[in-house]
Parts: C-alpha cells; sequence; structure tokens
C-alpha cells in the first residue's frame, strides 16, 4: 500500500511575472488563502533562475512570456538543476502544442491568465503535494505521460516521434535569434551582440525559415509572438544597454 503524503503547509510561491498589474493582482489573491505564503518575485527569466534557488519555493508560478527567455526555458533549467520547485505555467494562449511543450520542459500544470483565483489556488494545491493539472483535470505522473503520448499522436499521427522537437524545432541559439529579430535587430547588429560572425547569424536564419516553414524573417517573427516562443521587447534600445 502506497503511504500517504502530508500536504504542504504553508505552501512556499514564487511569481514570475513582468506585468506589475498581474504580478500584484495574483499577489493579492494569493495572500487571502489560508496555508500559501508568497516567498518571491521576479520579473525576468534569469531572475527566477537566480532566486529560486534562495527562495526554495514549492510553487513557481511562471509566465510564458518574459523579457530575456521564455517560460519553457526557465522551466527547463529549473528541471536540469533538480530544483524542488513544481511549476504552474501561465499563458495568454491555449494551444495544445504549447501544453504539450510546458509538460515536457518541467511544468505541472497549464492554465490560461483569466483563470479564476479559486480555481488557481487549486491547482496550486495540487500541484505543491505532487499532482499535475491539464485543462483542470488532475493527473498523476502515469496519467499525464499517457496524456501527452496521445496528444503528440492526435497532433502527428500515431507513428510519432513523442519527443517535443517537432513542436518547437528552434534550438536555443535560434530562439536568441530569432528574439533579436523580432525586435528589430539586423544581422550586424545580432552578430555583435552574440559575438558570432555575420555569416553564422545568416546560417541561423537559413535554419530558422526552414523549420518554421516561413519565406522570410517577418513571418518568421510573427509565427514566434503567436505561439509565445519571444517576444517583443518593450523598448528596443533598451537591449544594447
Amino acid at each position: 500500500m502506497d503511504s500517504i503524503q502530508e500536504p504542504i503547509n504553508p505552501i512556499r510561491v514564487m511569481i514570475v511575472e513582468d506585468h506589475p498589474l498581474f504580478r500584484e493582482g495574483l499577489e493579492k489573491a494569493l495572500s487571502g488563502e489560508e496555508n500559501l505564503e508568497v516567498v518571491g518575485y521576479a520579473s525576468t527569466g534569469q531572475e527566477a533562475i537566480e532566486l529560486c534557488p534562495q527562495y526554495h519555493p514549492h510553487v513557481v508560478l511562471l509566465d510564458v512570456n518574459l523579457p530575456d527567455m521564455n517560460g519553457f526555458q526557465v522551466a527547463r533549467h529549473l528541471l536540469h538543476e533538480k530544483e524542488k520547485a513544481r511549476v504552474v505555467m501561465l499563458t495568454a494562449y491555449h494551444e495544445r502544442e504549447q501544453v504539450i511543450y510546458a509538460i515536457r520542459a518541467g511544468a505541472s500544470a497549464y492554465c490560461a491568465k483569466d483563470i479564476h483565483p479559486e480555481e488557481l489556488m487549486r491547482v496550486i494545491r495540487v500541484v505543491a503535494n505532487g499532482g499535475s493539472v491539464i485543462e483542470g483535470r488532475e493527473m498523476n505522473q502515469i496519467e499525464l505521460d499517457e496524456w501527452v503520448h496521445n496528444e503528440i499522436e492526435s497532433i502527428l499521427g500515431p507513428h510519432a516521434d513523442t519527443s517535443t522537437e517537432h513542436l518547437i524545432p528552434l534550438s536555443p541559439r535560434e530562439t536568441e535569434i530569432l528574439y533579436a529579430v523580432t525586435n528589430g535587430m539586423s544581422n550586424k547588429e545580432i552578430s555583435a551582440k552574440l559575438g558570432i560572425s555575420q555569416q553564422t547569424v545568416k546560417n541561423h536564419m537559413t535554419s530558422i525559415l526552414q523549420k518554421l516553414n516561413v519565406e522570410d524573417r517577418t513571418q518568421a517573427a510573427v509565427k514566434a509572438l503567436k505561439h509565445g516562443w519571444v517576444r517583443m521587447h518593450p523598448n528596443k534600445d533598451s537591449q544594447n544597454k
């Protein structure tokens, strides 16, 4: 017979969100909840990676779109670093491919930003105590793995490779370059920023266009923004500071 896990009390929560109003709204909603404690905040992916080991949260509420990297990259880093925090991904978009990728990146739940506060509290408690929540359904690890497998098959076919490479095919370097393109940087500027040759930038762009099945940089940027793989920086000039 399996041992029963004692519920975590209080549940330590870290909020990773770059929009102050939404972040403050989350804090307000959580602060009135019994057995929940907001222990820290971050407004960028890098801050989240650096502060998570200091705050020791049980649950990280993680925005998919952050100024410096996407939430999938942050979740993957926390997973690889063997952080004990469990991730609840928050997004303004809800596409099946993104849910799958979030789970494969290490998230335990994927929720819309307009989720009702009471439902978010339920998700946090389920996740903190070892469960997962997808589309409102609580799952254990076996059920979650089966859900991901079935969803990938429904998208790519019964003989699909169930890795996430076909869902978001860009490498970390390609994602970095596409982020720069989305924010209006030229090949020369990208070359200087990343310390690589302009020819290398061109080679990466060729690969990006092929992988995304688009014809030009603009189409690549639009597709990446739509899927939440990158986001536009609110102030282009601040990238160079």
